[in-house]
């Protein structure tokens, strides 16, 4: 599979959210989308990464922007990781990695000299066109909302 370039169309996708509710790329058309995938809640950097982008959630909507996190865990993990600590933002599950792969963010990963497959900590901004505007690969967690939203 080719990797995602600037100016390519978003893959298309219909995961179910925390609640349990299908939700598709289409439904966003005519807004900016922060897409963002991270490898597992309720982790240290990845509850960094979506606290950020939980307190700045205004500030994103303010430039028509919605945020979307993406894992492999379940709608029920969601559901407490929302609850937990207090998110705005829509958290989908891919529990068969299929969106993951389609934006390159599965994949082999090293960890002390180890190689593994898992998912790469990625974002994607997609313009209201749905093609794909910026693409942030092998993100650190810290401080990232911020340079996203600094970027729109």
């Amino acid at each position: 599979m080719k990797e995602l370039q600037i100016g390519d169309k978003a893959p298309s996708f219909s995961l179910l959210n925390q609640d349990g509710i299908q939700v598709n790329l289409k439904d966003f058309l005519g807004k900016k989308i922060i897409l963002y995938f991270y490898p597992k809640d309720d982790t240290p950097g990845c509850t960094t990464e979506a606290c950020e982008f939980s307190e700045l959630y205004e500030d994103f909507g303010g430039k028509n922007a919605v945020i979307i996190g993406i894992s492999a865990d379940s709608t029920i993990s969601h559901q407490k990781f929302i609850s937990k600590f207090k998110l705005k933002h829509i958290l989908l599950s891919d529990s068969d990695k299929e969106v993951c792969k389609a934006y390159g963010a599965w994949g082999v990963k090293k960890n002390y000299g180890k190689e593994y497959e898992g998912l790469i900590r990625s974002t994607f901004v997609i313009d209201e066109e749905g093609k794909i505007a910026q693409i942030y690969k092998n993100v650190r967690a810290k401080d990232h909302a911020a340079k996203v939203l600094e970027a729109l």
